[in-house]
């Protein structure tokens, strides 16, 4: 009996140990390289990250992944492929895909004066916004944006729509002092941002901001007005400073001095400000901004096709700006594509400068990614791949034959990846885009809506000729 025991007793001890359950999680991107854009510039080369909720709950290299023993809901396998942060599309008007090449090869003020405004006053409203939006959040989905900031009208609408996408996006309503399509009067513009802010204040995605559109068409008292409005919401800024000559000629003949000094004497710049295009400024005035916190939104290919000018990209990174890249609208550039943006923004710099060197492979993806957040103010949420922050990741495919051979990773992702070779969308821990299909918008039935916009928007030029 002793004998039969202790061998039932050594038998239990050989039994292997029953492995507990591992934690439960939402989704595990596997097997892939990872360009996390953290402040150690990591590349994990064969990595994973796992999601819980909207936040990156661990990312780290495969080898340590069996120790966590994740559960996962969603799985995906990221093999020969690269995962990079959601780009940010800083400056947009996202509705204006619907005037996608209406009036092209102007100067800025015939382009703005002669055409766009005459063809927003003839055609926007409140569902020509709806079907621009969503033409433009399929166009930012497939080509790896997931955030972008706007400024246009009926901007409630345009964060209805971006919600049910799924993007993230800062979007400010556009106060101008003259009739526009959502508002007619500054009253009227005002009382809108307010019902908007509070609506969407607190949202996971959206974030409600207030947009004056420029120095040269928002009188000082209204931006004065802006100023108070925001410190008192608590919202951002979103505007155009210094983005032609024209505008420069403009404050220096009426107030005395270039945009940027002009907006600091009276209060405006702060770090609630995200300004578009800042193209013509000295080194004084780059001083404001980097003293001021601004944040400022490169726009290359839009600032070229208007032949606007060439930003001082150069000497803003120097001076540690908050920089980032935007495409401005898909009527002035053509497209919303950041990979464009990245690879104009880097080759027009080194030409600009006579060096080679200027703005290199690495820096061009920074200002996409986490240059972008910072340039927006939200750094601490977005723009690299990092435990704690919001799960927002696109997956490259890196088959194509314009990605192979792959030395520098950087040199890669700038001068050779295009809006084509993003298979998978990851925005606030949702899967938007799964092998390129999308999973929150139909992509027919949104095609179909802006073909229809086409006509209307022809005729409306037409019957203005006659």
């Amino acid at each position: 009996m002793v004998f039969l025991v202790m061998a039932i007793g050594l038998s239990a001890c050989s039994q292997p140990e029953i492995e507990k359950p591992g934690e439960t999680i939402d989704l595990l991107i596997s097997n892939g390289t990872i360009v996390t854009m953290d402040a150690e510039w990591r590349v994990i080369r064969n990595g994973y990250i796992a999601v819980r909720g909207d936040r990156i709950l661990a990312i780290g290299e495969m080898q340590d992944l069996e120790k966590r023993r994740y559960i996962a809901v969603t799985k995906i396998d990221a093999r020969e492929r690269l995962i990079v942060p959601g780009l940010i599309n800083a400056h947009t008007h996202i509705p204006m895909t619907l005037f996608r090449g209406i009036a092209d090869d102007l100067r800025l003020q015939e382009w703005l004066e002669k055409y766009i405004f005459p063809a927003e006053a003839m055609n926007v409203d409140r569902d020509f916004v709806v079907a621009g939006t969503r033409l433009g959040l399929i166009e930012m989905i497939h080509g790896g944006t997931t955030t972008y900031v706007d400024m246009y009208y009926f901007e409630d609408a345009i964060a209805e729509e971006t919600r049910h996408a799924g993007l993230r996006a800062v979007l400010g309503e556009t106060v101008i002092d003259f009739p526009v399509a959502d508002n007619k009067t500054w009253e009227e513009a005002i009382a809108y941002t307010e019902r908007f802010v509070k609506k969407w204040k607190n949202d996971s995605l959206i974030t409600p901001a207030i947009a004056p559109h420029a120095p040269y068409t928002v009188s000082t008292g209204h931006l004065e007005e802006v100023s108070l409005f925001a410190k008192k919401h608590d919202i951002p800024i979103v505007t155009h400073i210094a983005e032609a000559s024209t505008e420069t000629a403009f404050t220096r003949k009426n107030f005395k001095a270039g945009p940027v000094s002009y907006l600091d004497r009276i209060g405006f710049l702060s770090d609630r400000v995200i300004a578009a295009h800042v193209v013509h400024v000295d080194d004084s005035d780059i001083a404001i901004l980097k003293n001021r916190g601004v944040g400022v939104v490169h726009c290359p290919q839009s600032n070229m096709k208007l032949s606007s000018g060439v930003s001082p990209v150069n000497r803003m990174l120097i001076a540690n700006i908050r920089i980032g890249l935007g495409t401005d609208s898909a009527s002035s550039n053509n497209d919303l594509s950041l990979w464009e943006e990245m690879d104009t923004a880097a080759k027009l710099h080194k030409l600009i400068n006579q060096d080679p060197t200027v703005l290199n492979a690495r820096q061009a993806f920074s200002m996409a990614t986490i240059g972008g957040a910072r340039a927006i103010h939200r750094e601490k949420e977005i723009g690299s791949l990092e435990s704690g922050k919001k799960a927002d990741f696109i997956v490259l495919d890196t088959d194509a034959p314009h990605l192979i051979p792959r030395y520098n990773i950087y040199s890669h992702l700038v001068y050779a990846t295009k809006a084509s070779d993003v298979r998978d969308m990851v925005v606030n821990g949702r899967i938007l885009m799964r092998d390129r299909n999308l999973l929150t918008l139909s992509e027919f039935e949104v095609k179909n809506a802006a073909r229809r916009y086409q006509m209307r928007v022809a005729d409306s030029f037409k019957n203005r000729e006659k």
